[in-house]
């Protein structure tokens, strides 16, 4: 794919970040809620955070090894942000977050089902999973909602902060959504 993707849903674009969101993205993740939810958004956050973010989601792309979209509005603005990573052997990650005047609006369910649809027909893969925090219940919701189950409880699974976690593992596979 020479092209970063374009997607579409009803509400929703996806599409490629820009230099230009930086100073948005920012702003949404000023509160530390971000950093207390996800094990790699920094607290505070930093508009160096956001043009190193930027940087590894551009080679990510280049390297055929992940694709982060922007989650616009039909206005073109940053909302949020959903990311799909390959993981080699067939299973790819996805991880996202969505600013905070944008919850509880089932914005992340609807990319998150478009970005299913685009891992499996588009890039082929046979499985794709997420975690959560066990403190972030929300995310897990979600995760039932485009069809993801319970996989697995990584026990102390991530450090951050000089501090263990554990994580919840959801998955779905390729023959159980309809391609």
């Amino acid at each position: 794919m020479k092209e970063f993707p374009r997607i579409e849903t009803e509400r929703l674009i996806l599409s490629q970040l820009k230099e230009k969101d930086i100073p948005f993205i920012v702003d949404y993740l000023q509160d530390k809620i971000f950093s207390e939810l996800t094990s790699n958004i920094p607290y505070p956050y930093h508009k160096e955070d956001g043009e190193f973010w930027l940087k590894m989601s551009e080679k990510a792309f280049e390297d055929k090894t992940g694709f982060t979209f922007a989650i616009r509005n039909k206005e073109e603005k940053i909302i949020g942000a959903i990311g799909l990573h390959d993981r080699e052997d067939d299973k790819a990650e996805l991880g996202y977050w969505m600013a905070k005047p944008f919850w509880n609006n089932g914005f992340v369910t609807e990319v998150a089902k478009a970005i299913l649809d685009f891992g499996f027909k588009e890039l082929k893969f046979n499985k794709i999973f997420a975690t959560y925090f066990v403190h972030n219940p929300a995310s897990g919701k979600i995760m039932e909602k485009i069809g993801m189950e319970k996989e697995a409880v990584l026990k102390q699974h991530i450090k951050k902060e000089g501090k263990y976690f554990d994580i919840i593992m959801y998955s779905v596979f390729r023959n159980k959504i309809i391609v």
